[in-house]
């Protein structure tokens, strides 16, 4: 066993895998399994296997999610509050890919330290330090990135080129083939690495740009499932979760549904408050930096009250949720206070939170705009393609909870979070050690 902040891992009895499919709500694998498009999905879970409706992390954006998964923690332990944040001391809007903003370790660093080789394979090169974060010391998780596959190699390893062990060239990041590919990298290598717990996270270019069964789509989900026997039959237990889901962000004429935050509070005689879009990343193509989370940021000099009526201005803004101060928004979806601004602001399903209409650049997203970071993105699916023990499945599914189901198309509801994902799979599946 080892240890990790409040959680204790079993060491992987068989090779395991957990896939983040980035943008992933619990419809997209649903549809795909009613049109039988994933018949290799649809096979684990009528022998058994788990499929349930659980929760990701607030804000619903890849970074906070995907650390919580590999820490098992939510973000006020873990400290990574968004894709970006801003840097109290020098003012600077910072992205959060570096490890050194990361407060605890990872499971794969403590899988390294206890003699378990692992490997995580990322998409999104953003994401690929955090992943093979090494805070305390010793062995480093092996991370590497289909973005950036062509630049990577593991010469200690004789392995100089990871498109020639894959067996073919990384597509661009913009394809809707990039996350295959890195499916792909994970099964080509784990055993030239000898790694027996792997970690594969996607991303959601296919998820912001069509709904569940758009062509696109279908062909995505197909080829996960391909993929997804591909590690079946290679001997692994897989677990599948996400960093959040998608929704359709557009007004009635197709363009973005955009409140600008900035502007509604210059408007409202509140100049010199700044708005934070933790969205923002590297890959504004899928989003244009444009999410239903943001943070607000009020400077001593706006006077006293400032804070107040700022979010008495952005409540009475259409499609603006929730407005939370610091405090309350730390305490309800457990962020760390010292990494967020000092009012929350979350946009409704259909509507996306912006700083002015003269800092955005939409030409990417102009039509048809579909993203996240509010309450209805952190609904997300949670699958284990091997039985839990039975007093496991009655856990999270409740004591009257039905046996395994031979048709499991439809996700149950769970109190299970993405953070649990590789406590099911290490710690509560009956199958034997292979």
């Amino acid at each position: 066993m080892i240890e990790l902040c409040d959680r204790r891992y079993a060491l992987p009895a068989r090779k395991t895998v957990v896939f983040c499919v980035d943008g992933c709500a619990p419809e997209h694998l649903e549809a795909a399994l009613e049109d039988g498009l994933m018949p290799r999905l649809a096979g684990t879970l009528a022998a058994g296997g788990l499929f349930v409706r659980g929760r990701g992390q607030i804000p619903s954006f890849t970074n906070p999610n995907n650390v919580s998964i590999v820490t098992g923690q939510p973000t006020r332990v873990h400290g990574i509050s968004g894709n970006t944040y801003l840097d109290a001391a020098s003012g600077e809007e910072v992205p959060m890919n570096d490890p050194r903003f990361l407060r605890v370790p990872t499971l794969f660093e403590r899988m390294e330290q206890a003699g378990v080789r692992t490997l995580c394979v990322t998409a999104k090169d953003k994401l690929r330090a955090l992943l093979g974060a090494c805070r305390e010391g010793g062995p480093r998780p092996i991370s590497l990135s289909a973005e950036r596959a062509h630049e990577q190699a593991i010469p200690e390893l004789g392995i100089a080129s990871i498109p020639g062990v894959v067996g073919r060239e990384s597509p661009s990041i913009y394809d809707w083939d990039i996350s295959h590919y890195a499916m792909e990298m994970g099964l080509a290598l784990h055993e030239r690495v000898g790694a027996r717990l792997l970690y594969v996270s996607l991303t959601d270019y296919v998820q912001h740009k069509e709904p569940p069964r758009g062509p696109m789509s279908d062909r995505f989900y197909a080829r996960f499932d391909a993929l997804y026997g591909a590690y079946l039959d290679a001997g692994f237990v897989c677990g599948v979760t996400a960093d959040h889901g998608m929704n359709d962000k557009t007004a009635a004429d197709g363009s973005p549904n955009v409140r600008y935050l900035e502007d509604a509070l210059r408007e409202a005689g509140l100049p010199g408050l700044r708005v934070l879009l933790p969205i923002t990343d590297p890959y504004v193509v899928h989003h244009g930096a444009l999410g239903s989370y943001a943070t607000v940021y009020v400077d001593a000099a706006a006077g006293g009250g400032a804070r107040d009526r700022a979010a008495e201005v952005l409540a009475r803004l259409p499609g603006v949720e929730l407005v939370l101060p610091r405090e309350d928004a730390a305490r309800r979806f457990a962020l760390p206070p010292d990494r967020i601004g000092d009012l929350v602001v979350l946009g409704d399903r259909s509507t996306v939170l912006g700083k002015s209409a003269a800092y955005h650049d939409l030409s990417a997203v102009r039509r048809g705009l579909r993203s996240h970071g509010g309450l209805h993105e952190a609904e997300v699916p949670i699958l284990v393609s091997h039985p839990p023990r039975p007093e496991v499945r009655a856990r999270i599914l409740g004591e009257g909870a039905a046996p395994a189901r031979a048709s499991a198309a439809r996700a149950q509801a769970s109190a299970l979070s993405n953070a649990d994902v590789f406590d099911v799979v290490l710690n509560g599946l009956a199958t034997a050690p292979a």
